[in-house]
Protein backbone atom coordinates (compact mmCIF):
# COMPACT_ATOMS: atom_id res chain seq x y z
CA UNK A 1 0.00 0.00 0.00
CA UNK A 2 1.30 3.56 -1.01
CA UNK A 3 0.49 6.04 1.41
CA UNK A 4 0.00 8.43 -1.01
CA UNK A 5 -3.41 6.99 -1.66
CA UNK A 6 -4.82 7.66 1.82
CA UNK A 7 -2.63 10.89 3.49
CA UNK A 8 -3.16 14.18 2.05
CA UNK A 9 -2.54 18.06 2.88
CA UNK A 10 -4.28 20.49 2.40
CA UNK A 11 -3.94 24.16 3.67
CA UNK A 12 -7.65 24.93 4.13
CA UNK A 13 -7.50 21.40 6.33
CA UNK A 14 -6.07 21.42 9.91
CA UNK A 15 -3.65 23.91 8.31
CA UNK A 16 -1.97 21.64 6.36
CA UNK A 17 -1.18 19.22 8.54
CA UNK A 18 -0.96 15.87 6.97
CA UNK A 19 -4.77 13.82 7.35
CA UNK A 20 -6.53 11.37 6.62
CA UNK A 21 -8.09 11.47 2.92
CA UNK A 22 -11.79 12.47 3.35
CA UNK A 23 -11.55 13.07 6.92
CA UNK A 24 -9.62 16.06 9.40
CA UNK A 25 -7.75 13.42 11.06
CA UNK A 26 -4.45 13.98 11.45
CA UNK A 27 -1.46 11.72 11.01
CA UNK A 28 0.10 13.35 14.35
CA UNK A 29 -3.26 12.46 16.43
CA UNK A 30 -3.01 8.88 15.56
CA UNK A 31 0.39 8.97 15.70
CA UNK A 32 -0.25 10.24 19.46
CA UNK A 33 -2.72 7.49 20.09
CA UNK A 34 -0.26 4.80 19.28
CA UNK A 35 2.07 6.33 21.25
CA UNK A 36 0.13 6.53 23.81
CA UNK A 37 -0.75 2.51 24.30
CA UNK A 38 -3.61 2.72 21.93
CA UNK A 39 -4.11 -0.38 20.07
CA UNK A 40 -5.44 0.01 16.07
CA UNK A 41 -9.00 -1.54 17.14
CA UNK A 42 -9.37 1.11 19.49
CA UNK A 43 -8.31 3.85 16.87
CA UNK A 44 -10.95 2.60 14.37
CA UNK A 45 -13.87 2.48 17.15
CA UNK A 46 -13.18 5.51 18.63
CA UNK A 47 -12.88 6.83 14.89
CA UNK A 48 -15.09 5.45 13.03
CA UNK A 49 -13.92 6.81 9.79
CA UNK A 50 -10.88 5.51 9.83
CA UNK A 51 -9.64 1.96 8.65
CA UNK A 52 -6.70 -0.07 9.43
CA UNK A 53 -5.25 0.78 5.78
CA UNK A 54 -6.01 4.08 6.79
CA UNK A 55 -4.08 3.83 10.01
CA UNK A 56 -0.62 1.68 8.55
CA UNK A 57 -0.57 4.58 5.96
CA UNK A 58 -0.33 7.14 8.93
CA UNK A 59 2.81 4.59 10.29
CA UNK A 60 4.18 4.58 6.28
CA UNK A 61 4.45 7.99 6.21
CA UNK A 62 5.83 9.14 9.63
CA UNK A 63 8.86 6.23 8.55
CA UNK A 64 9.27 7.63 5.50
CA UNK A 65 9.27 11.30 6.57
CA UNK A 66 12.04 9.83 9.19
CA UNK A 67 14.01 8.77 6.74
CA UNK A 68 14.02 11.25 4.82
CA UNK A 69 14.99 13.96 7.29
CA UNK A 70 17.36 11.68 8.45
CA UNK A 71 19.32 11.33 5.43
CA UNK A 72 18.85 15.05 4.53
CA UNK A 73 20.32 15.86 8.61
CA UNK A 74 23.26 13.54 7.95
CA UNK A 75 23.87 15.06 4.94
CA UNK A 76 23.94 18.04 5.87
CA UNK A 77 26.40 17.36 8.67
CA UNK A 78 28.90 15.14 6.80
CA UNK A 79 31.96 17.04 5.01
Amino acid sequence: MDWRDRVVTDPDILVGKPTIKGTRISVELILGWLAQGWTQQQLIENYPHLTRDDVLAALSFAAEMMHTKFHLYKAKRCP
